[in-house]
Formats: structure tokens, C-alpha cells, sequence
């Protein structure tokens, strides 16, 4: 069966996956997810992407991405693939491939999906029962959507912005959100539309809307 053809659309937001090949782990120390880390942030700005959401699990990563040229999203995640398995393989005196030979992605194209999509990224880590709440998990995007850390790699998407006016009430309404949970038809929903790289829409409609959102 052919390989689902690749997404590619400025402007708009993508839920991306990128798995270590036969499932392994890719991030074998502290320093490897740090090092990750950059060298998206790097290449997030070289080719135009904006990143609104990440986790970094053991043995794949979820992004939330908005590309702003064409084909910047892939040139992006290759660019990053290949410097992070020459670092990793240096540095742990391995060889040969890391992760699997493509990422998945789907269009996320409503803010009402984004906002459900970054909340399934950001709930990763508990429901794989490493922590029990998402501000435990210090390799995620929750720290600077929720706490307002510091985060030169994030750029708020604009669902996430009306939200609120006020930086902290916006934080507490999405906080809230985080809260609920991911509900499970939004999972199969989710999980669905990567599997299968088709566009998440017209589905998630058992997320309740962050109250006072404008377009949600």
C-alpha cells in the first residue's frame, strides 16, 4: 500500500510524530533532550516553522508546528533528525539510524482542534503514567503555556492568545482546560488522523471550549 502523501501547508498548524525506529528509545541521557531542543529551536527559525506546543518521550517526540514557506516542516525535522543522530550516535559511541524513516503529521485546521490537539501533546507524559500532572514533566511545553516559564523555542498560536486579554487569566483558562483531561473520543480522534495522516477536523467534539475563548 502506498505511504500517505505528505502534508504540506503554509500557514497552517500540524500535529507532528517522530518515532525511534522499531520503537527504541532516542533520548538516552538529560543532555541528549536539551541538545533536541536546540537544534529544533535552530532550525524552527531557518525554515520559517513556528512551534506552538512539544514532548519529548523516551522513544518519540510530538510537536505542534505551524510551517510559514513550503516544505519548511520537513525540511525542518530533517535537518534536526540528521544533526541529532550524528550527536547522539558521537557522543554514545553508537552507529547507524535513530528514529524511523518518516514523521507523521496531520493538519489541524480550526482553532477549536488546536487547542485539543496542544492539550493531548501536553498530557502525554501522564497518560503514559510517567508523572501525575503534566507541570512534573520537565521536557514539555507546559511549564510555558501554563507557568509562563521562560521558552525561546515556543511561539503561542493565536487560539491559544484569545484565549484571554490578560496573560494570567489566560493561563488559568487553559490550566482549567489541561485539566479535564483529554477525553477518549478525542484520543481515537487524534491517534486516528495520524495514523492516517488526514486532516483533524470535524472531529473532537467531546472537548468542552476554554469559557471566554473567541473562535473556540
Amino acid at each position: 500500500m502506498p505511504r500517505p502523501r505528505r502534508i504540506d501547508a503554509p500557514g497552517y498548524p500540524q500535529h507532528v510524530v517522530q518515532r525511534g525506529n522499531n520503537r527504541q528509545g532516542v533520548f538516552l541521557a538529560d543532555g541528549d533532550r536539551v541538545a533536541y531542543l536546540r537544534l529544533l529551536c535552530h532550525h524552527a527559525d531557518l525554515q520559517q516553522c513556528r512551534v506552538h506546543a512539544y514532548v519529548l518521550m523516551g522513544n518519540h517526540v510530538h510537536l505542534l508546528v505551524t510551517p510559514e514557506a513550503a516544505g519548511g516542516l520537513s525540511r525542518m525535522m530533517q535537518a534536526v533528525n540528521r544533526a541529532y543522530v550524528r550527536r547522539v550516535n558521537d557522543r554514545h559511541g553508537r552507529t547507524g539510524t535513530l528514529w524511523e524513516g518518516r514523521f507523521h503529521s496531520t493538519l489541524v485546521d480550526t482553532d477549536r482542534y488546536l487547542l485539543a490537539c496542544q492539550r493531548y501533546i501536553e498530557l502525554n507524559p501522564v497518560r503514559a503514567g510517567m508523572v501525575a500532572h503534566p507541570g512534573d514533566y520537565r521536557w514539555s511545553s507546559y511549564r510555558a503555556n501554563v507557568e509562563g516559564r521562560a521558552n525561546a523555542l515556543l511561539v503561542p498560536h493565536s487560539a491559544f492568545e484569545l484565549i484571554a486579554a490578560d496573560v494570567d487569566e489566560r493561563r488559568r483558562r487553559y490550566a482549567e482546560f489541561i485539566e479535564q483531561g483529554v477525553p477518549a473520543g478525542d484520543l481515537a480522534e487524534i491517534r486516528g488522523a495520524l495514523q492516517s495522516q488526514r486532516r483533524l477536523v470535524g472531529v473532537l467534539m467531546g472537548s468542552e471550549p476554554i469559557r471566554g475563548a473567541k473562535g473556540i
